[in-house]
């Protein structure tokens, strides 16, 4: 399910900024009445057409007619002993009770003030995926979000960061619940949304959009040239570990990765980053190191080595210190660019992988019901 709509109206928040503007046009007004109406919707956050006063009194009384404006409802926050702050929103669906949950992780000078705001945000409701380490991944899959949905996460997120520490938001990945790749109408959409200057105005290049490895999505990113960074949930370097792990490396193995990764760096020449969670006993010996680098060197690339925040019900754990120190030095003996993301925000459960809606039993789909 892609949009959410009202009765009959149109909810302005699911179209695209091409599609707003064939709609006013629809309506007979000239063209910078969408970007103005954009602009109430991404940079201000209106949720009421009255709040519109550039608009008139007439055409604002038309659009509370046929359309209206859905956003998301945060319902709670929780804020970390880091910084971190973790945030639960309420979709707008009327016979469900749909919540995702979305990340702001600050980074500080040595004086306290923030240097970096990141926001984490979710795609979908769940994932399908099944990796056997994330919380979100067992949940299954319930729904996609929309672009709107997505941007509203960030927009209220933008407006909080300001607020508290006198600064926008810096930075954000699509690294919360859900595959982004599978959604990738309304993550590209959202990201498009997102970087325009008449809504928040983050350059793409501070934008990263995660994946687990879809190869057809990848090459589609490269055709489409989008300009945002692409990031790789690896977590294994061979594919007797990731078929483990990831259900997903059955039917997308690393020699498939390899190619999308090619193709991808041959039409748009930007680097990869590997996101590689470091499990104890299991991904992290000096043997896992030169595989990885192997991968490493199919592309210009860099790693991200995360340090796991352990899931209830997950017998992997995280690595400890001495077998990360190894695994680094073993890394740079074979040239590979790495850095050490640790952990944030995970007595709250905000971590890399903790992200989940545990209340009910419900189970959405996932991959991994196919082999029963």
């Amino acid at each position: 399910m892609q949009t959410t709509t009202t009765s009959t109206k149109t909810d302005l928040k699911a179209l695209s900024k091409k599609e707003l503007t064939h709609f006013c046009e629809e309506l007979g007004l000239q063209s910078f009445r969408a970007d103005q109406i954009f602009q109430w919707l991404y940079q201000k956050g209106v949720s009421n057409f009255d709040e519109m006063t550039n608009l008139s009194k007439d055409l604002r009384e038309k659009l509370h007619d046929i359309a209206t404006i859905n956003r998301i409802k945060p319902v709670q926050q929780q804020e970390s002993k880091d910084g971190t702050i973790k945030f639960l929103f309420k979709l707008n669906d009327p016979e469900k009770d749909y919540k995702v949950e979305a990340v702001l992780i600050p980074d500080f000078f040595a004086d306290g003030v923030a240097r970096r705001l990141t926001v984490c945000v979710s795609s979908q409701v769940g994932c399908v995926f099944g990796c056997s380490f994330c919380a979100t991944g067992k949940m299954g899959l319930f729904r996609n979000l929309t672009h709107g949905e997505i941007v509203d996460q960030v927009q209220y997120i933008n407006d909080l960061a300001e607020e508290k520490y006198g600064k926008k938001i810096t930075n954000i990945v699509y690294m919360g619940m859900g595959e982004p790749l599978h959604n990738y109408k309304a993550i590209v959409n959202s990201a498009h949304i997102i970087t325009d200057p008449l809504s928040i105005d983050l350059s793409p290049k501070r934008v990263t959009v995660s994946t687990v490895g879809l190869t057809k999505q990848i090459k589609q990113l490269a055709d489409d040239q989008e300009e945002f960074n692409l990031a790789i949930s690896l977590h294994a370097p061979t594919d007797e570990k990731r078929d483990k792990i990831m259900p997903i490396n059955a039917s997308m193995n690393l020699e498939s990765l390899e190619e999308a990764v090619k193709y991808y760096y041959k039409a748009t020449e930007r680097p990869i980053t590997y996101e590689y969670l470091l499990f104890d006993n299991f991904n992290d010996s000096k043997q896992d190191a030169r595989d990885l680098a192997k991968i490493v060197k199919w592309v210009p690339s860099k790693v991200n080595i995360i340090m796991y925040n352990n899931v209830a019900g997950v017998e992997l754990k995280r690595a400890r210190e001495e077998r990360l120190d190894d695994f680094m030095r073993e890394l740079i003996r074979n040239d590979v660019r790495a850095t050490v993301r640790r952990s944030r925000g995970d007595d709250i459960d905000a971590g890399c992988g903790q992200l989940a809606i545990r209340e009910g039993g419900e189970k959405g789909k996932s991959i991994a019901d196919r082999k029963n």
